[in-house]
């Protein structure tokens, strides 16, 4: 049985969104609420590589934390922003979907199916 997380903040209408979405097709995931729960370095790192994006791809560059922390340097290393993210996890972009190998970011909604079976 393939296992499933869904990190995810309930404040936000895209990610209750893909909950629902999801138990219309009988998944149930893992729930992280991670702006509770933040996610390591090592999570987040894990996280790029089943995404295969950056860490600054996975940044929500409007969030005021990405502006007062200076995020917009592109001088900045990988390690630096996965270090803010673990810092700030306001700055991650939800709602992400997880199985074993692959990742999606749920914008739009749809592409939480893309990883199904």
């Amino acid at each position: 049985m393939t296992q499933y997380t869904y990190y995810h903040n309930s404040r936000c209408s895209k990610s209750r969104d893909g909950l629902e979405l999801l138990a219309q097709h009988n998944i149930e995931p893992e729930v992280v609420n991670y702006l509770d729960t933040p996610p390591t370095a090592i999570e987040i790192k894990t996280l790029l590589d089943k995404l295969g994006m950056s860490a600054r791809e996975l940044m929500r560059t409007g969030e005021e934390a990405y502006k007062n922390l200076g995020l917009d340097n592109p001088g900045l290393t990988e390690e630096q922003l996965v270090d803010a993210m673990v810092r700030e996890p306001i700055l991650i972009q939800r709602p992400v979907f997880t199985n074993e190998k692959r990742a999606v970011i749920g914008r739009p909604t749809e592409k939480l199916l893309e990883i199904l079976p």
